[in-house]
């Protein structure tokens, strides 16, 4: 089977509905009344909070932890979603944060054609891909048998264990005021892991919120990480959402995808760890 690149371009939506297999799906972060009013024509809305996650105690896995095998079976199932299916996502930000975590969710448990729309709804939309508010009917499908992540994830312990060491590189994703203490919109305390680096995922787009391009982002993540071994890169985020944005650039630009810290900053911060504040 042909590898699929990670992206692909508004410009190459025209052919998709042609193909039966294809199963088009809007991962807009709490914006399902903007998919009920308006959705990429034949797009099934997945939602960041219940489909993608497994709510609970922030403190246990973060504010996004990873649905079991069992829940996130039922949502592909209910998305009409098979091994064979060439899945297309996209969500409503340029930068495409909740549609990178289920890029990386599929990817993980093996799914081969997965593919993020770069620049999103808007940039589908400008390139002349019809949409709709109409009700949207799943394909009638088998349940989708899931037993592993297969792509490599970190947990609080490790990376307390390794954050400050010269051998790891712990990434953090978000900007860069969150990192240095000086806003938090969402966890309790603002402020960062100590050890850890800022590479904020914004950096992976260009000025139209689309992606910048592999060659562009493998020179910039190469030189980064010169000092480590692929196998010791960490990168998390707020809730493990946004890190998957810099996953999802890793791996279009042709590099090993790194483990993924689900808990991140929102479980980090509710645990009495050590944490650098804003001075």
């Amino acid at each position: 089977m042909e590898q699929l690149p990670p992206i692909i371009k508004p410009a190459e939506l025209t052919w998709l509905n042609q193909d039966d297999e294809i199963v088009i799906i809007d991962a807009s972060a709490g914006s399902k009344a903007r998919y009920d009013e308006q959705h990429l024509a034949g797009a099934l809305f997945a939602d960041v909070n219940n489909d993608l996650a497994n709510i609970g105690d922030f403190a246990i896995g973060g504010r996004h932890p990873l649905p079991t095998f069992e829940q996130f079976s039922i949502v592909l199932q209910k998305l009409g979603i098979t091994k064979d299916s060439h899945v297309i996502v996209y969500d409503d930000k340029n930068g495409g944060n909740a549609a990178a975590r289920l890029w990386w969710m599929l990817k993980a448990i093996g799914h081969k054609k997965v593919q993020v729309i770069d620049g999103g709804f808007q940039a589908a939309v400008k390139a002349g891909f019809p949409t709709t508010d109409k009700v949207e009917i799943p394909k009638s499908v088998e349940k989708y048998e899931i037993t592993a992540w297969n792509l490599p994830l970190s947990n609080i312990d490790e990376v307390e264990k390794v954050a400050k060491t010269d051998d790891y590189m712990v990434i953090d994703v978000r900007d860069a005021n969150r990192f240095a203490g000086l806003t938090e919109p969402i966890d309790l305390i603002a402020g960062h892991i100590p050890g850890a680096a800022n590479i904020p995922y914004t950096e992976n787009l260009d000025a139209t919120g689309a992606f910048l391009a592999p060659e562009t982002l493998k020179e910039k993540y190469v030189e980064a990480l010169a000092h480590v071994k692929p196998d010791n890169v960490i990168v998390h985020c707020g809730s493990g959402i946004t890190a998957c944005h810099t996953l999802l650039a890793m791996d279009y630009a042709g590099l090993p995808i790194p483990k993924l810290y689900i808990g991140s900053w929102s479980e980090w911060s509710r645990n009495n760890k050590e944490m650098v504040l804003a001075s």
